[in-house]
């Protein structure tokens, strides 16, 4: 158990950005679900306008450090690579 004020403090805020950080991760998810759906459906449109919805929401995840860089480029490439496939 915390027996310091700061370590007090630590485990408030750390539980307040583990809301923000779960958040943030599921609207990340959601949104590359949307993708997936999109591309099964063979609908090239909607697949586009969600991959572009997506790319921003996991830069940002990299840049606040919730999603690993490598990973948020392998997402982002094997979508784009199937969208391109659909023709």
């Amino acid at each position: 158990m915390a027996n310091t004020p700061q370590a007090r403090k630590r485990i408030r805020r750390n539980q307040a950005r583990t809301l923000i950080n779960r958040n943030r991760v599921s609207r990340i998810r959601t949104l590359i679900r949307k993708v997936e759906l999109a591309l099964t459906a063979g609908d090239k449109d909607t697949a586009a306008t969600a991959l572009s919805a997506m790319q921003p929401e996991l830069a940002r995840g990299v840049a606040k450090g919730v999603v690993h860089k490598n990973t948020a480029a392998r997402k982002y490439s094997r979508l784009t690579k199937a969208l391109n496939a659909l023709g």
